[in-house]
């Protein structure tokens, strides 16, 4: 009797155990997932692993992004170093980009005046080519004839352009000069021969056709710098030559000139083939650019005028100044004298 009544008790009690509800793993992980609600501080365990799994995997990435970067970069250098430009080449560049960006504010005003001054004259033509075209800069004041300076911009021979001379056409025309900028073909468009040609035709339409624009046919001074030093130079000499000639059908004479004005020009090229190849203006280039070795002589002023062929065509030019900058290291400033016998 007693052995039943305590069967049945451990019966009794196994059943209450078994009717008792227990949490079950899947319960506990629906507790950690659930979202933090007022008064209650249920942790989002398992929210935070998928935050710190997240997290690494987009430092992976960007470690990945890095290393891609910095192997792209490796060899893109190595490639310009196979092409001819080297690191010495992008440190230049990049410090003439900063340069740039100095420089910035003062550009962005010169380039609104050029563009909507009403004193600018945009693309006057002077001849057939695509290229025969020059600015001209007008003093505000209308009174008398102004004086007049016709300018040959520089640009290595390859980017030379006109409106590179807006600056100085604002600040002389500010002062009642009329300035007219002569574009030209640069390279590969065009040979040294044909830049000294543009040049004569543009300073003809200047001698010609300036007392139109209120200049005063008198006063006209020729001006070049840089590159267009050189041209503007060959231009001189070759016209002196040519009047020197028999049978000179010329539009323009040098003795419409009142002076020429050279600035940090290169007038011995003899001089200067390596000195460019050294700065990136490679050899093979630059003779390209002068039509050969065979006419690095003809295009020489300093070397022209001491041919003893050349003496009476000497005497038919102007006053001439040359400046050079002696810290100018894109041509030497020994190159700005021109010794004449």
């Amino acid at each position: 009797m007693q052995v039943e009544l305590a069967d049945r008790a451990a019966v009794q009690k196994s059943e209450v155990e078994d009717a008792t509800p227990s949490s079950p793993p899947a319960a506990a992980s629906a507790a950690e997932d659930a979202p933090l609600l007022p008064g209650r501080g249920v942790r989002r365990r398992a929210v935070s692993e998928r935050f710190r799994q997240r997290t690494g995997s987009f430092r992976r990435d960007v470690g990945r992004a890095a290393a891609e970067t910095f192997l792209l970069t490796r060899l893109t250098l190595i490639l310009l170093r196979y092409l001819g430009i080297g690191y010495r080449w992008i440190r230049q560049f990049l410090a003439l980009c900063c340069y740039t960006l100095l420089l910035m504010p003062g550009f962005i005003q010169v380039v609104y005046y050029y563009f909507f001054s009403s004193q600018v004259r945009r693309s006057v033509v002077y001849g057939e080519q695509p290229r025969n075209r020059l600015d001209l800069y007008i003093p505000t004041e209308n009174t008398g004839l102004k004086p007049v300076v016709a300018f040959v911009t520089g640009g290595a021979w390859i980017i030379g352009y006109k409106g590179w001379g807006a600056l100085l056409g604002r600040r002389l025309a500010e002062r009642g000069i009329l300035v007219a900028c002569i574009d030209y073909r640069n390279f590969p468009q065009g040979t040294i021969g044909d830049m000294v040609e543009d040049a004569s035709q543009g300073i003809a339409f200047v001698c010609n056709n300036i007392a139109s624009y209120g200049g005063d046919p008198e006063r006209i001074y020729l001006v070049g710098q840089s590159a267009g030093a050189h041209i503007a130079a060959c231009t001189l000499l070759n016209q002196a030559i040519k009047e020197c000639g028999e049978g000179d059908a010329s539009t323009w004479s040098v003795a419409q000139l009142k002076a020429y004005f050279g600035i940090s020009g290169g007038y011995n090229l003899l001089n200067l083939v390596d000195h460019f190849h050294r700065r990136g203006l490679y050899r093979s280039i630059f003779l390209s650019i002068m039509e050969g070795e065979e006419s690095m002589r003809k295009f020489s002023p300093q070397v022209v005028v001491k041919d003893s062929a050349a003496r009476s065509a000497v005497s038919l030019l102007p006053r001439i100044f040359l400046f050079h900058g002696t810290s100018d290291y894109s041509i030497p400033s020994a190159e700005r004298w021109v010794e004449m016998d």
